[in-house]
């Protein structure tokens, strides 16, 4: 029987990984014998992360939590190290499945690597090509000592090669969290609470901003958070607020009667939100894939992105960190005028099909 170890750190990794549980538990029913074990480090804690959020997905609560949060990076990393490995020595798979770009990614691999157990990197071959992102660094070593690369693109391939692995390492599978989205969409419901009674569908702006060259420097998030609502012509924008934004948007005192703050959301009640919006304007990767895919126009903050298919196919536009920059596109979503979805190769839901049936090829016989 072969034998597989899921890895999930934080909370999009499971978005991730859940088309890929519900493909390996298909074949269990069909009498494939396969077994897997999902592991949650514990890398980030959420609140939200409770029952009711594997429920929504469909998937098991995690065999394991390994409790890996906190700390620094290295101490976040060391942790989530000692306690995979323990966890591998007394369960041994035969692959280890790891997904996207998180300190998780990155530690597990060398956990399992040092134990002589191949790694599978779902998303492997993604490049931003700058290195003040610990997400870039996960990315280059974890896939530095990878087995299986499944990849997203063509680009992805293309990094791949130019790094020196062999055709056979490289699968080319898609994206599995857009069977994800594709497979939960029926599915997505309006959030509850006041500011969300009024939205009319198309009429309103969904916003997310994270990243430390946006929301560390509080005039520097003033000034962006102003452009904005310059540029939306008192257009309703729901403002999910991450934690480390919330700190420095007490400070700046920013009040305007459009801007609706609110906690971060559920999978279904967000999405939801970014399927009936007139535009989307964040600093995350994830959701770019997400709202391309939706045909939503999508304003990325950020200097590049791991991800230009939602550029080059989607409608995912790098406008950068100057909010001096931002109003001609405002101006464009305004208008109506925003690039449509061309259609990225392979997002097309059947991802985990192809994953699965490649890991169990290669490793059935061992």
């Amino acid at each position: 029987m072969s034998s597989f170890t899921i890895v999930a750190g934080a909370r999009p990794n499971f978005m991730k990984i859940a088309p890929i549980i519900h493909q390996l538990t298909k074949k269990q029913k069909e009498g494939v014998e396969v077994s897997f074990r999902l592991v949650h480090t514990g890398q980030h804690y959420d609140k939200k992360m409770s029952g009711d959020f594997f429920e929504q997905l469909n998937i098991p609560e995690p065999d394991a939590n390994l409790g890996g949060g906190g700390g620094t990076q290295a101490e976040q990393t060391a942790a989530i190290m000692v306690a995979f490995e323990k966890e591998l020595m007394e369960n041994r798979p035969d692959i280890v499945l790891v997904v996207g770009d998180v300190t998780s990614t990155l530690a597990c691999s060398i956990a399992a690597k040092k134990l002589q157990i191949d790694v599978a990197h779902v998303e492997g071959g993604i490049r931003s090509g700058d290195l003040s992102m610990p997400e870039e660094i996960n990315r280059m070593v974890t896939d530095s000592i990878t087995d299986h690369f499944f990849t997203t693109s063509e680009i992805a391939n293309e990094n791949l090669r130019k790094s020196g692995f062999g055709q056979n390492k490289i699968h080319f599978v898609g994206n599995t969290m857009i069977d994800t989205l594709m497979a939960q969409m029926p599915r997505f419901q309006k959030p509850d609470g006041e500011i969300f009674e009024g939205l009319e569908q198309g009429k309103y702006f969904v916003m997310t901003m994270h990243r430390p060259a946006n929301v560390d420097q509080e005039q520097n998030l003033k000034a962006m958070i102003d452009a904005i609502l310059d540029g939306t012509n008192g257009l309703p924008i729901i403002f999910p607020v991450h934690p480390r934004t919330a700190k420095n948007l007490q400070s700046i005192g920013i009040d305007a009667p459009n801007l609706h703050m609110c906690d971060p959301l559920g999978y279904l009640e967000f999405n939801f939100l970014v399927k009936n919006a007139k535009g989307v304007i964040t600093d995350s990767g994830g959701i770019t894939e997400e709202a391309s895919v939706m045909n939503v126009p999508c304003i990325t903050l950020r200097d590049n992105t791991e991800r230009p298919e939602t550029i080059d196919l989607g409608t995912n536009e790098l406008v950068g960190t100057d909010p001096s920059k931002l109003k001609p596109y405002l101006d464009k979503i305004m208008k109506g005028e925003w690039k449509k979805y061309q259609g990225i190769p392979m997002w097309d839901g059947k991802t985990a099909e192809r994953i699965v049936d490649i890991l169990i090829a290669s490793y059935t016989a061992t």
